[in-house]
């Protein structure tokens, strides 16, 4: 076993098992720690690709900003995750659904050499082999020409995500005074300022 075949399995083990504890674990701060090594051992398998412009991305924006994000969100807000996870069985069956879809997809994936011996030759190299051309270069060509459109999707399907857990931590207490944008703008003289008469001597 070759030194690069060595750190693959390294990488591939330690991000499974990681991933795998991002669901399991109980604790909310522990599963974003998690995620953070699964980010860690995923640039270590891009470096070992030859991607190092992904590797470096995933360093910087995931678990420089997204994965610190989400670590100092579930750490300040006060969520109550134990009213949160008491209706999770009214959504067992469409998570089951979901669930085998996804299994039968990585079925499909992991068996595609079986089921196809030729088809991982037919698949063609998305970065081409110019020394003169640089990784990130190549790469932007490709993600912003054959893949613009799945790109696209990719960022929107991220927009309702996000959307969607703004919208679930939302919550609106009734003790906090908030900013009413229309009642400033119809204030009058008569209501914004009070004229109080002060007897000398005495004080407001």
């Amino acid at each position: 076993m070759g030194l690069q075949a060595l750190f693959f399995y390294l990488f591939a083990f330690v991000a499974v098992a990681s991933a795998f504890m991002v669901i399991w674990a109980k604790n909310p701060v522990h599963s974003v720690l998690f995620l953070i090594v699964t980010f860690f051992n995923a640039a270590g398998l891009f470096l070992l690709l030859g991607a190092e412009f992904l590797a470096m991305i995933l360093l910087v924006v995931y678990v420089g900003a997204v994965a610190v994000l989400f670590l100092f969100v579930v750490m300040m807000l006060d969520i109550d995750f134990a009213e949160l996870r008491a209706g999770v069985l009214e959504y067992a069956p469409v998570g089951a659904l979901i669930g085998l879809i996804l299994a039968a997809e990585l079925i499909i994936v992991a068996g595609g050499s079986v089921i196809s011996p030729t088809v991982a030759k037919n698949v063609g190299m998305p970065i081409p082999a110019i020394t003169e051309r640089t990784n990130t270069a190549a790469l932007g060509d490709v993600l912003y020409t054959n893949y613009i459109f799945y790109f696209q999707i990719a960022g929107f399907v991220l927009l309702v995500a996000m959307i969607g857990a703004i919208v679930l931590t939302l919550k609106h207490r009734t003790n906090i005074r908030r900013q009413d944008i229309s009642r400033q703008v119809a204030r009058t003289p008569e209501t914004a300022v009070e004229v109080v008469t002060v007897k000398p001597g005495q004080g407001v």
